[in-house]
């Protein structure tokens, strides 16, 4: 850990900073002046700045916007008399203070704080990058932003992973994306449902086994291991492996090394394991259904996926992204009013991802090139009826355009931006649903005239109807 240490006052800067360097934090301390002359700018493993007394008129805000990360915590130190005069942004990376007295434990609780302040830094700016990363894996809701911040920092690192969550969460999604991104993606990814198989079969599936080994044996086959050699394999519901077979695949991880059925030549595996269960395995270890030191090598990282109904923000990118996969396969594109997603999203999704992808198949199927209402939904996704559906649409219609109108109003008196700042480009679109709505009414609803109306061409007033889904009367 590295630290920063700005001080005018020589003898508080040397007393804490030798501290710190005596309890193993590395702390480069000096004055201002010496701070503002120096020809390099802050070292990228500084974790934190302590400011303390400035002795000198110097321009705080420049200095300091010109000589620390955007991003760096600050710490402040003593009677740090500038609070009132440095710049909004810059106060909001004070994650606290320490006086001249200051023990180890309440220096150390402030650059916890520090480490926290960063943490979160790094995921606000991370997420863009990180959905680019993990493409895979849709949804932009702040449990999956998690579900990616995690991925992020074990994809590289060659450990086994756990997966829980409910059935239907895409635990192998998850997996595929970690091999994805790995030092082993160019080796191969292999997934064994470990429910799947028979438990008298499951052992050949994993280790293969020799010709005669056993009856129905006629040739030699490699087993999943030897097929994920150099990549990762894929332990899908492990709570559903046997006891028996538990004891067997410890083994394997422990020695890195095992025999197919009926062979005595002892094959190396270099693979990486990544496990997943929609069952509480330490709920089955107290049950004494699962091994606890099998447990404990598999969830060196565990990363537990949320259920849909806990993401529902989710539900509008998982549908469109459904109905473009269904779209590619040939199946025709649909279009789903906002209505039904309300209707959806009161429903408790048990079958999570997989449910929901289901369903959009089936209205693909049904219902081609079609747009899909509350009646073409099948009947116990119905939450809604037809009238609260309307009833709904209009609330937040006039909702919207009571918060437009007002903000509107604010701007042209010249009252400018509301304090709390404004969607500019959901404010824009707004004046244009409003202006293209009352150039229909007064036409008649005929869609040439309103055109003309707004001096657009036809062509581009249609497809501005449909982005906004405005129908005629």
């Amino acid at each position: 850990m590295q630290l920063l240490y700005v001080d005018d006052d020589s003898a508080l800067r040397e007393s804490l900073s030798n501290g710190l360097n005596f309890a193993g934090i590395q702390c480069n301390s000096l004055d201002y002046v010496s701070w503002l002359q120096a020809s390099s700018g802050t070292k990228d493993d500084v974790v934190a700045v302590l400011l303390g007394r400035c002795d000198h008129p110097i321009d705080i805000n420049q200095l300091l916007e010109q000589r620390l990360p955007k991003k760096l915590p600050l710490i402040a130190v003593g009677s740090w008399a500038y609070r009132d005069t440095i710049n909004e942004d810059v106060l909001q990376r004070f994650v606290g203070d320490i006086d001249a007295n200051a023990g180890l434990a309440e220096i150390m609780q402030q650059l916890h704080l520090a480490q926290l302040f960063s943490h979160l830094s790094l995921q606000s700016d991370d997420a863009a990058q990180l959905m680019g990363t993990f493409s895979d894996l849709a949804g932009k809701s702040s449990a999956m932003n998690d579900i990616r911040s995690l991925m992020a920092q074990v994809a590289s690192r060659d450990v086994s992973v756990m997966i829980s969550g409910e059935s239907g969460t895409g635990k192998e999604v998850v997996a595929n994306c970690l091999h994805k991104v790995s030092d082993r993606a160019g080796g191969p990814f292999v997934p064994i449902n470990c429910g799947a198989i028979p438990a008298e079969l499951l052992e050949s599936e994993l280790f293969g086994h020799e010709k005669g080994a056993f009856t129905g044996a006629v040739s030699s086959r490699a087993g999943r291991f030897e097929l994920a050699n150099g990549g990762t394999l894929f332990l899908d519901e492990i709570g559903d492996m046997p006891l028996t077979m538990q004891v067997k695949l410890l083994r394997v991880l422990q020695e890195k090394c095992f025999e197919r059925i009926g062979g005595t030549k002892t094959i190396d595996c270099d693979v990486r394991i990544i496990a997943a269960s929609h069952k509480d395995l330490e709920a089955m270890i107290e049950a004494g259904e699962f091994r606890e030191d099998l447990y404990y090598r598999l969830n060196v990282f565990p990363i537990t996926m949320p259920a849909l109904r806990d993401r529902l923000e989710d539900l509008p990118v998982l549908c469109e992204l459904f109905i473009q996969r269904a779209e590619a396969q040939g199946f025709g594109r649909i279009r789903i009013l906002p209505a039904v997603l309300e209707s959806l999203c009161q429903y408790p999704w048990s079958g999570n991802v997989r449910e929901l992808a289901n369903l959009i198949e089936r209205l693909t199927i049904m219902h081609p090139d079609s747009v899909i209402g509350i009646q073409e939904l099948p009947e116990k996704f119905r939450f809604v009826s037809e009238s609260e559906a309307d009833l709904l649409m209009q609330q937040r219609f006039e909702a919207d355009a009571s918060e437009r109108v007002s903000a509107e109003e604010n701007v042209i008196s010249g009252a400018g931006l509301p304090e709390a700042g404004m969607d500019m480009k959901a404010y824009l679109e707004g004046i244009e649903q409003t202006l293209i709505e009352q150039a229909l009414d007064s036409t008649n609803n005929v869609v040439a005239r309103a055109a003309d109306k707004l001096q657009i061409r036809r062509t581009t007033l249609v497809e501005k109807m449909r982005k906004y889904g405005i129908q005629r009367k």
